[in-house]
């Protein structure tokens, strides 16, 4: 059993790591010191009175939402949706597969696409110029969601590539 690591008294239901100084660091929280700390456990969002209706907004869920994948399990390794919605991990690269289509509304909702808009990521020996460069339809349509979902910024990068290509 891990004590908070603030008070020391009740037992630690909540682990939090960050980073400083690039030494990764875990402190326990019971839950009265996480609640101090503005962090919401799933436990103390059932109990208050508005946990239903952040449930419903798309907080947490207290409990599963009927008929929404509920049975569905990945075949790998028997990780649930639920079982994602409590703890905010999936359990193996199959799940991403199993659960596409919550996962995808999930995305929609936090960053408005669930089409990845930034920069691309080429890794140790990769050269930009030996990666296929994106067609202007591509381009053309990027701009588009990008104009749609008033990420103006990128939309700015977006029409610059666009007049070099054209």
């Amino acid at each position: 059993m891990k004590r908070c690591s603030i008070c020391g008294e009740a037992e630690g239901v909540v682990d939090l790591t960050h980073i400083e100084g690039g030494e990764v660091k875990t402190v326990h929280l019971c839950a009265k010191c996480a609640a101090e700390k503005g962090i919401q456990t799933p436990a103390a969002l059932a109990e208050t009175p508005l946990g239903g209706l952040l449930a419903a907004m798309g907080a947490e869920p207290a409990r599963p939402e009927p008929g929404v994948l509920t049975d569905v399990h990945c075949p790998r390794c028997g990780a649930s949706l639920q079982d994602f919605r409590e703890t905010g991990r999936l359990g193996c690269p199959d799940c991403y597969q199993t659960f596409a289509e919550p996962l995808r509304e999930l995305l929609r909702r936090l960053h408005g696409s669930a089409h990845h808009t930034g920069r691309t990521y080429y890794g140790p020996g990769i050269a930009p110029a030996t990666v296929p460069t994106e067609s202007i339809d591509t381009l053309r349509d990027r701009l588009r969601r990008a104009i749609e979902s008033e990420q103006f910024e990128l939309a700015a990068e977006l029409r610059d590539r666009l007049k070099e290509r054209e």
